[in-house]
């Protein structure tokens, strides 16, 4: 003969305590999720605002370094960067040229200062931003100035 053996289950817990369990669970991961999706946000922004810098510092320069003409228009290029940044309202942006000798002399961009060889004009701009993160995360992430900076030759 078999003999069966009776076994005693556990009883499972009612709903009420798995629901019980479930807000405990969501409350304590809840603050750690919101932080992470905020760090999310804040690197986003950063990056955006890097980004928009660097680019509205090449507009710039392109502007610039068409023609011989617009490599001295420092108005013209200042204007392109901030127009190609409209979103950054803060952003200030400084052009400026300069000349080297071909053969990597320093030159005042005088005709009688590359005697060897000739003369190379080029168009920088420099621009800045502010980043100021949306929430204080108790000092970890200060305020701080993007930079942006471009140099490119001009056309001759």
């Amino acid at each position: 003969m078999i003999s069966l053996r009776t076994s005693k289950r556990t009883p499972r817990p009612s709903g009420r305590y798995r629901l019980g369990q479930a807000s405990v669970e969501l409350s304590l991961s809840l603050p750690l999720l919101l932080m992470m999706f905020l760090v999310v946000v804040e690197t986003g922004r950063a990056f955006y605002i890097a980004i928009s810098v660097a680019n509205a510092a090449r507009a710039g320069v392109q502007y610039g370094s068409q023609n011989l003409s617009t490599a001295s228009d420092n108005a013209g290029m200042q204007t392109a960067a901030t127009n190609d940044a409209p979103n950054l309202t803060d952003m200030t942006a400084t052009a400026t040229h300069f000349c080297k000798c071909s053969d990597g002399t320093a030159s005042t961009c005088l005709a009688t200062d590359c005697a060897g060889s000739h003369r190379l004009l080029y168009t920088q701009v420099n621009t800045s931003a502010s980043y100021t993160p949306l929430i204080n995360f108790m000092g970890i992430l200060p305020p701080i100035t993007v930079p942006g900076k471009a140099i490119m030759r001009v056309d001759q």
